[in-house]
């Protein structure tokens, strides 16, 4: 069957032509904001971000990056735009946005919301229905709102000034915010009549190794996320020379990292995994080997050794990862002698859980055989209807980009769910597709392709910020040197649009693509098509453009995957039948669609 033609009315289609944007999953517009930080205009864009993901300051430092994987640049060279940094960029140069945040009405619409937990998706909830008139109650058992932002990530990665800031931009609005105080029973919040409950309470519980050993080396030994948290509190402020961190992934970046700070001389990270599969990001391995941390791969604890009841060290198990053909690991031992590494403290970081000891099992909310509560992927509600959940405690630890989009989804629910209406209806997005032409061949925006390395981020001077673990490593991008990395970017959203009813079938449009991403061809089966096309077409997570027939039969079909955006199809057709047409989604907002 001939492939149908592509509806570009379908808001859906050109939003996953923006990948960095379809990958994010609060879906920033992030070509719409480099642009605004290309022209200086910091404030707007630090707005276009606030709309969406809620804290941009916090994840222009922070952030799991999944746009940049994603980034259109990469394919023309090695390295996406630095997106992340980017957004931090806006908010390092943004003036105020007090003015620019919604009002906050004084008389309430009689709805009241109890949000458990002030992470980063309580936060967003609270940002989300506040504007509406609901009366909003947060209960969080630390001192200030931030969730795990504040206890889980260290100040030399995220300066607590910054931190306040986004965190206090919804809790100074009209929220009644409640600290040190531990909900131990979701009961007693119910009896309170609330009209929802939002649960975001994050995943608080770090797993351990019971290991031989372990209780008589107790004393030393650490759950890597409580030991951060003591340290973000400023319980713990010191630790033993020789420090060995297990784990592979983000935590034990920072575990690592922050004992080097707190007098740990020979640090070692030890992780099971090959290097390659260790769960922390790229760049958390790069920072912390260069701060002199090493990483051992392939090791395998054994047991803790300890000698006149203290701890002296760890034995480890070498091992190989031997792969079998559907990609699934296995760790072979070496079958070489165990290895010892001495230790004076032992950091565990091997992975977070949830924990709901204080939710009843008679609420109407049901567990699933992992003890976690039965959720609805689409609207984070419960089996209890009044009852919601987001973040790392609705589907296990994930990041706060993450948390933020449950945050959006969760308030959208809740005010479908209050307002009486079907909680599954959700809103449409907001999209707009607006020719950018000036001229005959004049377009409002220029995207000149070029070889262009990504500009790199400098750092505090090493010796410095070892030495003092609140100064913040990261100085950020300069304004001249933001505004070099912004004009990497290759304007993804502004989307080549083709009217069948124009083109005269020249094939001028297809001589003068870089990419050879244009064909004219006769229409076909998809997996047939994709083989004769200028370029094959071998990347099936994007689509294929392709046009109604023509007068001689052939349809227009364009790779999506490796068009660039560049706007000479538009600029060389003679009939005008290109057109550079920018395009803008924004997910809908609780509230939106009434």
């Amino acid at each position: 069957m001939p492939v149908r033609p592509t509806d570009i009315k379908d808001p859906e289609y050109f939003h996953k032509v923006v990948d960095c944007q379809y990958a994010c999953p609060a879906h920033t517009p992030v070509p719409e904001y480099i642009r605004l930080i290309a022209a200086g205009r910091y404030t707007d864009a630090y707005m276009i971000n606030w709309q969406s993901n809620v804290f941009p300051g916090i994840l222009g430092r922070t952030c799991d990056r999944p746009c940049e994987p994603a980034c259109r640049r990469d394919r023309v060279e090695d390295e996406p735009v630095a997106i992340c940094r980017l957004k931090r960029v806006a908010a390092d140069n943004k003036g105020s946005i007090v003015d620019r945040l919604p009002e906050i009405p004084a008389r309430k619409n009689g709805k009241r919301i109890a949000l458990i937990g002030a992470g980063p998706a309580s936060l967003t909830v609270a940002r989300d229905l506040a504007p509406l008139g609901y009366s909003i109650d947060i209960f969080d058992n630390q001192f200030a709102g931030g969730g795990m932002m504040r206890s889980q990530i260290p100040a030399f990665r995220l300066p607590e000034s910054v931190l306040n800031e986004e965190v206090d931009y919804i809790l100074e609005r009209g929220v009644n915010a409640t600290f040190d105080i531990e909900v131990d029973s979701l009961r007693s919040i119910l009896d309170q009549d609330y009209d929802a409950v939002f649960v975001g309470t994050g995943a608080p519980r770090g797993k351990g190794l019971n290991l031989p050993g372990l209780e008589d080396a107790m004393d030393n030994v650490y759950l890597g996320i409580d030991w951060l948290s003591s340290v973000a509190f400023e319980h713990t402020h010191s630790i033993g020379k020789r420090v060995l961190v297990l784990g592979g992934g983000n935590t034990a970046m920072d575990c690592c990292r922050t004992s080097k700070r707190l007098g740990g001389e020979d640090v070692r990270v030890v992780v099971r995994s090959p290097f390659e599969d260790m769960k922390a990001s790229p760049w958390e391995k790069e920072d912390a080997m260069h701060e002199g941390i090493p990483i051992y791969n392939n090791h395998v604890p054994r047991e803790f050794v300890v000698e006149d009841g203290r701890l002296k060290g760890m034995h480890f198990e070498k091992v190989e990862a031997i792969y079998d053909e559907d990609g699934k690991r296995s760790l072979v031992p070496t079958g070489e002698d165990l290895v010892f590494m001495e230790a004076d403290d032992v950091l565990m970081a091997i992975g977070q859980e949830n924990a709901f000891p204080w939710i009843e099992r008679d609420l109407g909310i049901e567990f699933d055989k992992w003890d976690m509560p039965v959720i609805d992927e689409v609207t984070f509600q419960s089996t209890n209807e009044k009852v919601f959940f987001g973040g790392d405690a609705a589907f296990g630890p994930e990041n706060v980009i993450t948390a933020v989009a449950h945050g959006h989804q969760a308030a959208v629910s809740i005010d479908l769910f209050c307002r009486g209406e079907d909680v599954r209806d959700r809103p449409a997005p907001h999209v707009t597709l607006v020719s950018q032409k000036m001229g005959v061949h004049e377009w409002s925006y220029d995207n000149a392709v070029a070889d262009d390395e990504r500009y790199i981020v400098p750092l505090a001077p090493l010796e410095e910020s070892l030495a003092n673990r609140k100064m913040e490593v990261e100085l950020g991008f300069d304004r001249d040197t933001g505004f070099k990395e912004a004009e990497r970017c290759l304007n993804c959203d502004v989307q080549t649009v083709f009217d069948e009813v124009r083109c005269i079938e020249c094939d001028a449009c297809v001589d003068i693509c870089p990419t050879d991403c244009i064909t004219f061809t006769l229409n076909g089966q998809e997996d047939e098509l994709r083989t004769r096309l200028s370029a094959p077409a071998g990347n099936l997570a994007q689509d294929l453009y392709v046009s109604n027939d023509l007068p001689t039969a052939r349809v227009m079909v364009k790779d999506e995957n490796v068009c660039l955006h560049c706007g000479l199809c538009a600029e060389r057709c003679p009939t005008t039948a290109w057109d550079m047409q920018k395009f803008l989604y924004n997910v809908s907002k609780a509230g939106q669609a009434a």
